[in-house]
């Protein structure tokens, strides 16, 4: 397959592209659309994050090594990733289908998803969320909201005891009064920013933080 092989001849390159240092964020991006995938590769760089992209969800798991086939896999397992930003909508395994299998894996659980799709449907955007997905944008994708998530996934660096109490998938264990979820003011803002990406309504708002 063409779109394969540039990827594997392109693929150390990529990785090498951006200087190493304390606050790097590894973002692999995951989109069948060539063309949304440079935007989004272009916005990374600008927001001076390491990319990674690939055309489809297999090959995102050939990438992490979560295919189950050794021979296909493309071998940067010692590679950290901050950060997943994948299309909903993509051939043969979607967005969603890509996200329940990274939830699933006990080593890669723990990255934080953002789903992108052109297309604004709440029932969609409440399964990704329920799901694990820690964010839902609408394309087009823009250098604020990027520059949001970078923000927010740094803090989660820096506060990783904060960050892993807060997760949703154990929100039971933490308590409401004594800690505020890292990312409620972004999501405030982001309501309240006409460049906000994910199309929150206010039900909605209130189910992902009944969830936190």
């Amino acid at each position: 397959m063409a779109g394969g092989e540039v990827l594997r001849q392109n693929l150390p390159e990529k990785l090498e592209e951006s200087p190493s240092g304390a606050n790097e964020l590894h973002v692999l991006a995951v989109d069948d659309s060539l063309v949304d995938r440079k935007v989004i590769e272009r916005l990374l760089k600008i927001s001076s994050c390491k990319v990674t992209v690939v055309e489809s969800g297999t090959r995102a798991l050939q990438y992490l090594g979560l295919d189950g086939d050794k021979k296909s896999s493309i071998g940067f397992d010692s590679v950290k990733v901050n950060l997943i930003m994948t299309d909903y909508s993509m051939p043969g395994m979607t967005g969603y289908d890509l996200l329940k299998k990274i939830k699933e894996s006990s080593v890669f659980r723990e990255i934080p998803v953002v789903i992108m799709s052109s297309e604004n449907i709440l029932t969609r955007i409440d399964r990704c969320l329920e799901e694990g997905a820690e964010d839902f944008l609408l394309k087009p994708v823009k250098l604020s909201d990027v520059r949001r998530l970078k923000d927010f996934i740094m803090r989660g660096e820096v506060k990783e005891g904060e960050k892993r109490c807060c997760k949703r998938s154990r929100s039971e264990d933490c308590s409401p009064s004594s800690m505020t979820h890292p990312c409620d003011s972004s999501l405030l803002s982001s309501l309240s920013s006409s460049s906000v990406l994910s199309p929150l309504s206010p039900s909605t708002l209130s189910s992902k933080k009944s969830r936190l």
